[in-house]
């Protein structure tokens, strides 16, 4: 099993699909492949909104198709599938052109967000809709567990990924420092940091609560920017 295989945890029956799906046009052109990623890419789109959607639709049955919506763009925007490629180091495995490689392109988000709508395609055609419905929600149930939580605020801890990833491909690491309280009205202190340096720490009843506002509290303060 490739290593790419074993962070998404799906072996693949045809591995051309997967090549496929990993060569990004810029290396098609100069090399002169048959292929590129971007009809798996197409396809990949129209898998990841359908599963996306037929996720929501279950968990919302209250929420009209308005707000349904708007929750399904904020799952699938471009940031949020530039920033789960990352989380699976996806950029590590496309193939690119030397022009595109020598411009940054590894960590561009448009190349990134291609290539995950591609890996989506291709595990499609691999074997069809429930294995790549499976793969799209085990990598979106962070990002769907914060919607049942806060359907209609934002994603501090996305946000703040997205933000830092922006600036370099480290991902914000979050840590339980504290716990205190009874059981039944336990408080949970989380603490983020980011490329070895804290930036905020955040209180909850829970430990999600509490790394949403560390997050939060980040995002406030961007002392990054210091």
């Amino acid at each position: 099993m490739q290593p790419l295989e074993s962070r998404i945890q799906y072996k693949f029956r045809n591995s051309l699909l997967l090549a496929e799906a990993l060569t990004h046009p810029s290396l098609a052109y100069e090399s002169h492949k048959a292929f590129d990623n971007q009809r798996l890419e197409f396809l990949g789109d129209a898998v990841l909104q359908l599963a996306v959607t037929e996720k929501l639709y279950r968990l919302f049955p209250e929420f009209t198709e308005g707000r349904l919506t708007k929750l399904r763009a904020r799952v699938v925007s471009r940031r949020a599938l530039a920033r789960l490629a990352s989380s699976i180091d996806l950029g590590d495995y496309v193939m690119l052109g030397k022009g595109e490689e020598q411009s940054g392109g590894r960590r561009r988000p448009s190349t990134l967000a291609d290539a995950f709508e591609a890996l989506i395609g291709a595990v499609y055609l691999d074997a069809g809709m429930k294995p790549a419905r499976e793969l799209v929600l085990r990598l979106l149930d962070g990002d769907i567990d914060g919607m049942v939580e806060s359907p209609d605020e934002r994603n501090p801890k996305g946000e703040l990924q997205e933000v830092l990833q922006s600036i370099h491909p480290h991902a914000p690491v979050y840590r339980i420092v504290s716990e205190a309280g009874p059981d039944h009205r336990r408080v949970f202190q989380a603490e983020v940091s980011w490329r070895k340096a804290v930036l905020a720490t955040g209180k909850g009843k829970s430990k999600k609560e509490a790394e949403a506002r560390a997050a939060a509290e980040a995002l406030r303060t961007r002392v990054w920017e210091a």
